[in-house]
């Protein structure tokens, strides 16, 4: 690896109106370097990643590429000097063959080429990434999430780029994806050229990165090197301030009350078997499992928002009408999925209607909605979660990922819920958001609430839940008091439980 720069932006700067997304911003890469950005959301990561990939020019300020000073006035541009993007939302066209996907948007594949000539270049890319057992001619919407995220990967070589960007590559993936993501990281980088990789997950930055630039209030810290650093330092940095405790204190001893949701053999598409489960009030139960584990389907089959084939879900003793969210709803239970931006908000809207959007006939009298109802309840909601007040004409969108995650939990405070069952709580959320959303959390319960949460992070499951359950393909493999199980017991459950299951008491 080179000690010199081969990528150097010197006192970038850039403002959106009256806010100064980027101030005076020093960045350097190395050839053949693994660079992490870490930092806060809004902290100014991905409007510099947005310059290098030609959406937004800075105002002031100059790139340099291999010694040579550049315009990235455009996306083409971009391409063109050697930067491709790995976006966290992928632009895999899923109808495309993986062929095509592969040189989607390369000038150089010519329209002449044919299907048999595209697959067999395509093939030496796809064996960059460890994609050679994949057949080229495949539709590209029948691969997996982390198949379809290093197809762009092969994308990116295809086209030749030199600076490779992947924003949050493994957000969404399992384990054994994630891992397969890391190779191919460090196969590229071997090959000399650069990757600027951005995680909100801080243990893949210590694994995979050379060194780290941390952004803060559109400020940067000079590079740091992750050998001389360690998690909390990091964290320090990142926040300006040491962060005492990631999960707020459980009670010793503490008590529970009655049973709120109780499920009895519930069994749907993606449940390998029936599971049954309760949760109490004041309960936080938490469910770990990797992405495909069954946890999703069920949450799911619980809310109403999945067919269930049998089984029964009861609230308070009274059954609930299956396979009908606005039935489960009306009993009080609140469902917050792990896709916020495809279904638990409403981007293009402002955040005041996002948190009234579950309980309209409180802001639509005589069906007419009442804005003063609604500014004042969204005020309400908002200050409940630690919101800013004066963004709630903003559009949900423009937030960053930790208050869009307060939105998507918030809007279910109009009704009233007495269950909430959250996937994925703080996918995307940044280390001092997730901190935040993990004591609201814990302040619901306290106040009585029934929490079930799912999550494919375990340490995450362990740091929040009373009780902790583990699912492995579409099987609940145990569950446990937290006090009584640890991370290395929780991780084996999760991915490798067979021959080793126990008797399982919910």
């Amino acid at each position: 690896m080179s000690t010199e720069p081969y990528l150097r932006m010197a006192d970038i700067a850039k403002s959106f109106g009256a806010v100064h997304a980027l101030k005076g911003v020093n960045f350097e890469l190395r050839a053949g370097e693994v660079m992490a950005l870490a930092g806060e959301n809004g902290a100014g990561k991905s409007t510099l990643v947005k310059m290098l990939s030609g959406i937004h020019r800075p105002d002031s300020g100059e790139i340099r590429i291999d010694g040579r000073r550049v315009d990235i006035h455009s996306s083409r541009r971009s391409a063109e000097v050697g930067v491709a993007v790995v976006q966290q939302e992928l632009s895999v066209v899923p109808t495309m063959t993986v062929a095509e996907n592969v040189f989607l948007g390369n000038a150089d594949s010519g329209q002449n080429w044919s299907g048999r000539r595209l697959a067999a270049r395509a093939k030496e890319h796809l064996r960059t990434v460890g994609l050679d057992y994949v057949d080229p001619r495949t539709p590209a919407g029948t691969l997996s999430v982390a198949e379809q995220q290093l197809v762009e990967v092969a994308r990116m070589i295809a086209r030749d780029a030199r600076i490779l960007i992947l924003d949050e590559p493994t957000a969404a993936l399992s384990d054994t994806e994630i891992e397969r993501v890391k190779a191919v990281v460090r196969s590229v980088a071997a090959e000399g050229r650069s990757v600027i990789y951005v995680t909100h997950r801080l243990g893949e930055i210590f694994e995979l990165a050379n060194r780290v630039t941390v952004f803060r209030n559109g400020e940067s810290s000079p590079p740091l090197e992750t050998a001389e650093l360690d998690v909390d330092g990091l964290i320090t940095k990142m926040l300006g301030r040491r962060l005492e405790n990631m999960f707020p204190d459980r009670v010793a001893g503490r008590t529970f009350g009655a049973t709120v949701l109780s499920v009895s053999r519930i069994a749907a598409a993606g449940l390998a078997e029936p599971i049954s489960l309760e949760v109490r009030a004041g309960e936080i139960v938490g469910l770990a499992g990797q992405v495909g584990s069954g946890a999703t389907p069920l949450l799911e089959a619980i809310a109403g928002a999945r067919h269930s084939d049998s089984g029964s879900v009861t609230l308070a003793g009274a059954p609930v009408k299956s396979s009908n969210q606005h039935a489960a709803i009306r009993a009080g239970i609140a469902y917050c999925s792990g896709d916020r931006k495809r279904d638990g908000m409403f981007g293009i809207r402002p955040v005041s209607e996002n948190l009234t959007s579950a309980s309209l006939a409180k802001v639509t009298p005589g069906g007419w909605l009442n804005r003063a109802r609604e500014r004042r309840m969204g005020t309400e909601i908002a200050q409940a979660f630690s919101f800013d007040t004066k963004r709630l004409k903003a559009l949900a969108s423009t937030l960053s990922g930790g208050n869009q995650q307060k939105i998507v939990l918030g809007k279910w405070l109009g009704i009233e819920p007495r269950v909430l069952l959250i996937d994925e709580p703080t996918r995307g959320v940044d280390v001092g958001a997730r901190a935040e959303i993990y004591r609201h959390l814990r302040k619901l319960a306290d106040e009585g609430l029934a929490i079930l949460c799912a999550s494919s992070d375990a340490q995450e499951v362990l740091g929040l839940a009373d009780r902790v359950g583990s699912l492995y393909r579409g099987r609940l493999v145990a569950f446990r008091d937290a006090e009584d199980v640890d991370y290395a017991q929780l991780t084996a459950d999760i991915t490798h439980p067979e021959g080793a299951r126990e008797e399982v008491a919910s």
